[in-house]
């Protein structure tokens, strides 16, 4: 089989590495990709993920059996439904059902609907009923942009001043854009947090191994948000009864509800999850794999994910099987990130008791160099989480990080 991958990021260089590995596979093409995927035999084609009829072009001269698609913006501008009509095979949800990712209101109303436990919320288009609204209700609260923000249109807020700060920055100085124009203020949940993924067609759901990712940009979690600074997998303080539920409560109802929407969704579900006194809440869906999740969560898979998605094709029922092993991936930013950020920094090479996930990656004349806020991904698998977390350390301690900053605790929140 040829494959095509969408995407430039981390996240799709996880997903082409993990699909090259299966023996019926011959190429992986990645559109844009990026110069650090080149090593590991991926084959990088210079189309933007926005231009459909170049990709479409692609896939028919090529005779691609079927395209991937990693980031959320071109589901969300309906490049599913431009292929599907093109005659190809491709792997996502549809335009209609990447909204429960392109808007937060939609996906409220769903768990609403289909009594999808969440926090209590309410959604605004008017700034001052916003700003109403959050003073009544007090600290902590969360405050987050309706439409998509590169992961980075959550606040959560402590005070009342970060409150009111985060909805100027979103409805009246306009740091989303339109995806701040309506925003979705919600009650502060307190618990664990986890990331709950699965391949979904139509009613049939395949849940993954679930991943804890760290948004915030520095150390015991302080710092603003972020895309994510690194994850880990599997998150032992999270019972095994606690996932089951998420998948009984909130997996199956939330596809369930999208065929009842006249939604129906088929790609990979994200569920970013609470571990709440009352039992698993939802933070946030997503219409596609996580980053960094997908990159400590894949290589823990040990079926064939090209299989697995060709089964999804064809109706036929995939096989997923999982490794015990842990895995622990840090993400390498650039200083500055996420607001401002340095480029042009070499990038730092590494041992071979680690693989990189490549990012933020450019060509530069003479070597690699930093263009993007996250870097690259350093991950390692071991027999648990402190072996694992332990060689993406040394690995890092080792490198040559001028310009760049790391988390030096992504893993350590699962209890030993």
């Amino acid at each position: 089989m040829k494959i095509l991958i969408i995407g430039s990021g981390g996240r799709e260089h996880a997903i082409a590495r993990k699909i090259l590995d299966s023996p019926q596979v011959t190429a992986v093409f990645c559109a844009k990709g990026n110069p650090g995927m080149v090593q590991d035999g991926i084959q990088v084609v210079d189309i933007a993920e926005d231009d459909h009829k170049m990709l479409i072009a692609f896939a028919k001269e090529n005779a691609i059996d079927w395209t991937f698609v990693g980031p959320e913006i071109p589901l969300l501008n309906g490049i599913v439904d431009d292929f599907q009509q093109a005659g190809l095979a491709i792997f996502g949800p549809n335009q209609a059902a990447a909204m429960i990712e392109g808007s937060k209101e939609f996906a409220k109303k769903l768990m609403v609907d289909n009594q999808i436990p969440t926090a209590d919320y309410a959604a605004f288009t008017d700034y001052q009923a916003a700003c109403d609204y959050v003073t009544e209700k007090g600290a902590p609260i969360v405050i987050k942009a309706d439409g998509l923000a590169a992961g980075k249109g959550v606040t959560v807020a402590m005070t009342l001043e970060e409150a009111l700060q985060a909805l100027k920055e979103m409805m009246t100085d306009h740091r989303f854009g339109e995806s701040g124009d309506k925003v979705v203020v919600e009650e502060f949940l307190a618990g664990e947090e986890f990331s709950l993924l699965a391949f979904v067609k139509n009613r049939k759901v395949y849940p993954m191994v679930i991943a804890q990712d760290h948004k915030r940009a520095y150390d015991n979690d302080e710092g603003p948000n972020t895309g994510g600074m690194g994850a880990y997998s599997p998150v032992p303080q999270i019972s095994e009864a606690m996932v089951e539920k998420a998948i009984a409560e909130i997996l199956q109802p939330a596809a369930d509800g999208m065929v009842k929407n006249g939604t129906p969704f088929t790609g990979i579900l994200y569920a970013g999850l609470i571990a709440t006194e009352a039992g698993p809440k939802v933070i946030e869906f997503n219409a596609r794999f996580g980053d960094p999740e997908t990159q400590v969560v894949l290589p823990r898979l040990t079926s064939d994910l090209a299989q697995i998605i060709s089964d999804f094709l064809k109706d036929q029922e995939p096989e997923l099987t999982w490794s015990d092993q842990a895995s622990v991936g840090v993400v390498l930013a650039a200083e500055g990130y996420p607001n401002d950020y340095q480029k042009g920094m070499p990038l730092p090479d590494f041992n071979d008791q680690v693989t990189v996930y490549y990012a933020g990656v450019t060509q530069g004349t003479k070597q690699m160099e930093a263009s993007g806020g996250r870097v690259l991904v350093v991950e390692a698998e071991a027999d648990t989480i402190q072996a694992a977390q332990a060689q993406v350390y040394q690995a890092l301690s080792k490198a040559e990080t001028a310009g760049y900053f790391y988390r030096n605790d992504i893993g350590s929140k699962a209890k030993k």
